[in-house]
């Protein structure tokens, strides 16, 4: 909202009388138009998505809370105070951390004595929190701190300006500035509803209080309201809809017997006649819990906003989609849902359609690649830089035939994020998704040290890449400390591991019947992967277990290396390699196999890259064998999965031989590894994904 930036930087030069006059007169042109929409929007009665009701079945709520603009408000606030308690009511007062007063801590003490709430009103109240990116979460610290010190658990920005997915920056367990209809505001977003919501960022969040009575301001000083019967239709419309009557009167405004008359104030008669009405008309019939109660209830079942529209989102991934698992389970999810997705991808080779429908998912290839096989780091680059290009020219034309809401970019590399650069201009929300943390990824590719030059070069882009996007996701929590600790703060970043989709990956009939004892590996070919590692283990123990065979799926610059130490070892009728498998077919594979290995190397990226093979041979219900790396250890134990030293070859074979000869132990870890898939599975972390990317959307709507 451009003209807010230019009004919010002149304002201060503006007098008073003259600022109010101009928003009197731009309210009487905008009346005639909003009739249908305001005071009550149609629509906005409906509970949001798992809406649990009120406690002890109240029929509403009324939440009561004030935002101090000045000194002369601070002046009223105990007179304000009393009246609410002579009529047994109680609120929140919301203080501005750096404006023109200071809140004394006497005062504070006072309202959390008489059981009243305080809250942060913004920063400095000049309408500029939101200005950009890297200056609000500088703004957050402060923030945070004031809401630590005063013991505030609640923030309302100045004039109800907002971007809910930035808001996760502060620590907060509710914010109060957005509505269910007002479009007298300066960002007229309304969210179309009555009730509270929860903001997701994927690992928590914050509930979301809109008011839904209109502002005193907006009566009184604007509309010039003389009595408080918008205020009364409203209230009794919420609690026949049981939704939550949440009201903002600010103390500056307020005349009280005995006060000089003043051209900008409203007599307190009109909020007393509105409490009373509560009192007389709505008696034990509604719950008044302050702003933070409401919030903790909130908080217990987490109600995702309603969504009036489906959304549109796009991902981009220089990937094979059929066989991603990690882009496919995020896409097909939304699908499901109903909204719109469109998926930007690599094409394998000319008998793989360029555009495919793919359980509701628009898949379109834009570059054919024919496999993982980078040997060179021109050989790595080039293709990113042109599948860069044609992406993004791809996503400009489809944004500008219908706009996006998301953009949702997948690594590697980092600056494939940039592919978003037209629908981030027109104001649509980006997510970038770590699927591999790129400068370590690199350097164990090409044996490059991390002290290199080149290594420096990519931790500068991804600061870049992760400055450009307006949320990150990494792909485990160990990522997500280094993540933070250099490129962006931990509030910007959620953490979704590659937890696996029952749907495809889940215990079925064994329909191989041949005797023979097959180990599987299914994944990318590099080094860091240590599929050599397997071999050699594999040559160890293949004399032992004579019908034993090893199968490889997948490809990769290691494939030729691996080709000849199979040949070199004399076990191409024991070893074989296979194409990779779309996911649902691979899913079969694996379900088939006796035994699966994941033998990453421990180097500075094999020991911190979270690996899906593992839980989805928990799934299928076959026993694992994995190397004993730092993530891994974080996420697994020795009960549901069998450690071995990193690297080392007879370690490795000892696993394979036990699991393969002891049926009693491979029956207990396949048990408790499915116990542990329930608990972990995609179907736990769906929901707060969709909540996330709603949150996320949110942003983008704010500014269309």
């Amino acid at each position: 909202m451009y003209r807010n930036r230019i009004y919010y930087r002149i304002k201060p030069l503006i007098p008073a009388a003259v600022r109010l006059a101009a928003r009197r007169w731009l309210v009487r042109r905008q009346l005639p138009h909003v009739h249908s929409h305001w005071p009550i929007a149609p629509g906005s009665e409906q509970p949001p998505e798992s809406w649990r009701g009120w406690p002890d079945g109240k029929k509403f709520a009324l939440v009561l809370t004030h935002d101090v603009e000045g000194q002369t408000g601070l002046d009223k606030c105990r007179r304000l105070m009393a009246v609410e308690k002579s009529l047994g009511f109680r609120s929140s007062f919301n203080f501005i951390p750096e404006g023109s007063y200071q809140v004394s801590p006497e005062l504070r003490t006072e309202l959390h004595t008489a059981n009243f709430e305080v809250g942060v009103h913004d920063l400095k109240h000049d309408g500029r929190l939101y200005l950009n990116r890297e200056d609000f979460r500088k703004n957050a610290e402060h923030i945070n701190r004031y809401l630590k010190d005063w013991g505030a658990s609640g923030f309302r920005s100045g004039f109800m300006l907002h971007n809910l997915s930035w808001l996760h920056d502060l620590k907060i367990q509710y914010d109060a500035s957005t509505f269910d209809t007002d479009p007298f505001e300066p960002q007229p977003d309304s969210r179309n509803t009555i009730f509270p919501f929860w903001v997701s960022n994927g690992n928590g969040g914050y509930a979301e209080l809109p008011y839904t009575l209109p502002q005193d301001s907006t009566l009184f000083l604007l509309l010039q309201e003389t009595d408080p019967k918008i205020w009364l239709k409203k209230v009794d419309w919420i609690a026949e809809h049981g939704g939550m009557a949440l009201l903002n009167v600010h103390p500056d405004y307020i005349h009280f017997p005995g006060d000089r008359p003043a051209p900008r104030t409203f007599p307190v008669e009109h909020y007393i006649q509105l409490l009373q009405h509560l009192r007389d008309h709505h008696a034990k019939t509604y719950w008044h819990p302050l702003p933070q109660e409401m919030a903790s209830y909130v908080a217990t079942f987490r109600p995702a906003l309603r969504r009036r529209k489906p959304s549109r989102v796009c991902m981009v991934t220089h990937s094979f989609y059929e066989n991603d698992n990690r882009v496919t389970r995020y896409a097909e999810a939304l699908a499901q849902r109903g909204d719109h997705v469109d998926v930007v991808a690599l094409r394998r080779g000319p008998t793989v359609p360029e555009t495919e429908v793919m359980s509701g998912v628009n898949v379109h290839r834009v570059q054919t690649r024919a496999g993982k096989n980078e040997r060179t780091k021109l050989d790595f680059l080039w293709p990113l830089l042109r599948f860069l290009t044609v992406s993004s020219l791809w996503v400009r034309k489809s944004h500008r035939q219908n706009p996006y809401d998301l953009i949702h970019v997948h690594n590697i590399p980092d600056f494939m994020v940039f592919a978003a650069w037209y629908p981030k201009l027109k104001g649509a929300q980006v997510l970038l998704d770590i699927h591999d943390i790129v400068p370590e990824f690199y350097g164990s590719k090409f044996d490059i040290s991390n002290d290199s030059l080149t290594v420096k070069s990519l931790r500068a882009v991804e600061r870049v890449s992760a400055k450009f996007a307006d949320h990150v996701i990494l792909a485990n929590h160990l990522w997500l400390e280094k993540y933070a600790s250099r490129s962006a703060p931990a509030g910007k970043c959620s953490v979704f591991i590659n937890n696996v989709d029952s749907d495809i990956f889940q215990l079925r009939p064994r329909t191989r019947n041949d005797g023979k004892q097959i180990i599987i590996f299914p994944g990318g070919l590099q080094w860091h992967q240590g599929i050599d590692i397997a071999i050699h283990a594999f040559n160890k123990i293949s004399a032992q277990v004579p019908a034993a065979e090893f199968h490889i799926y997948g490809d990769g610059n290691m494939k030729p290396k691996l080709v000849a130490l199979v040949d070199e070892l004399g076990l191409q009728q024991r070893i074989r390699f296979f194409e990779p498998l779309r996911i649902r077919q691979i899913a079969e594979v694996m379900a088939d196999a006796d035994l699966g290995v994941v033998p990453k190397r421990a180097d500075s990226f094999g020991n911190e890259a979270y690996s899906t093979k593992i839980m989805e041979f928990m799934s299928v219900g076959v026993p694992v064998v994995i190397s004993s790396t730092k993530i891994d250890r974080f996420y697994f134990n020795d009960s549901i999965v069998r450690f071995f030293e990193s690297g080392n070859v007879d370690d490795l074979a000892a696993g394979m031989l036990e699991l393969l000869n002891s049926p009693a132990l491979r029956e207990g870890m396949i048990k408790r590894a499915g116990e542990y898939v329930k608990e972990n599975s995609w179907d736990v972390r769906k929901a707060d994904y969709l909540a996330l990317v709603d949150s996320i959307c949110l942003g983008s709507k704010s500014r269309n």
